[in-house]
């Protein structure tokens, strides 16, 4: 099975293409190979490589940036994913995209669903929202996978920021009233590639192009649509920032003091409740770990 893969010195990217060695011929893609504001050159590529799967990691995600540039955002995260699914369909391929929990706005009381309905409160969330839409009106198989407040050890993420900020000061003022479900990214590789193996059992007996697109069809019937993936369990930032700097590997433990959001003002909208139901992809593949027991694993 010939995999592209996009974004692959991104946090997730990065993880996906040591954890997918071994699924098929794994075709990962930096900015400069695939730039997906460039919707040609994304058209392209995929024409050239002619992947059986897409795995796309890749998207605009600075958050509070994006309030100043809808239209770049709209490109990467709406528009992009949009024609690798077209390109996808000509191919007889499948795609893998990921997508977030801010595709809500928060408000209700308990872990949001699948079925629930989306509601956006900033530009990222509506850009990854029109995403996810797009892939869903090409009627390719696929799987969007929603994940939340994804961190890991390279990139820009919440748990650097704080490891850098434990030993600059003395006092860290975190805000409290968010709760959501920290997910380490190599957690949501480990999870995608477990989901391409499932795939690979069929397409691997094919002994044509033409039979493998179909077997490759066919595995997705049962499977593709929506899930949420994360971490299991739920916290607030300032939760998760206690429980970092609590690790034996950090040296320095400053006082974490809660703050609420109106007291961090920032140029793009928090929903306040952030957390996901998984059920329906833990019963579709597997257990998921809890939040705590994957960042004592990153921090090791």
């Amino acid at each position: 099975m010939r995999i592209l893969l996009t974004g692959k010195t991104g946090q997730v990217g990065y993880e996906l293409e040591r954890s997918l060695q071994g699924l098929g011929e794994i075709i990962a893609l930096d900015r400069s190979q695939m730039d997906l504001s460039n919707l040609h050159q994304v058209r392209e590529v995929i024409r050239q490589i002619k992947p059986a799967l897409i795995i796309n990691p890749a998207a605009y995600t600075a958050v509070d940036k994006a309030e100043s540039e809808p239209e770049l955002a709209m490109c990467i995260n709406g528009d992009a994913p949009a024609v690798m699914a077209e390109e996808a369909k000509k191919l007889g391929a499948a795609m893998i995209h990921y997508s977030t929990d801010y595709v809500f706005d928060g408000t209700k009381i308990g872990a949001y669903t699948e079925d629930d309905k989306t509601c956006p409160i900033n530009v990222y969330g509506k850009t990854k929202l029109a995403g996810e839409q797009a892939i869903q009106a090409v009627g390719i198989p696929h799987l969007i996978l929603r994940t939340s407040w994804v961190y890991g050890m390279r990139g820009k993420n919440f748990l650097l920021t704080v490891l850098r900020l434990a030993q600059e000061r003395d006092e860290l003022r975190i805000v409290a009233d968010q709760h959501g479900s920290p997910t380490w990214c190599r957690t949501i590789a480990e999870t995608t590639a477990h989901i391409v193996a499932q795939l690979n059992s069929s397409y691997s007996v094919a002994i044509s192009h033409d039979e493998a697109s179909h077997k490759l069809q066919d595995s997705w019937q049962d499977c593709s649509g929506l899930y949420h993936l994360s971490a299991q369990g739920q916290t607030t930032w300032h939760g998760f920032t206690q429980a970092v700097i609590n690790h034996p590997t950090v040296p320095k433990k400053p006082i974490v003091i809660p703050i609420t959001t109106q007291d961090y003002p920032l140029p793009a909208k928090r929903p306040g409740n952030s957390v996901l139901s998984c059920e329906r992809l833990m019963s579709a593949f597997g257990s998921l770990p809890s939040w705590e027991n994957a960042l004592k694993l990153c921090q090791e």
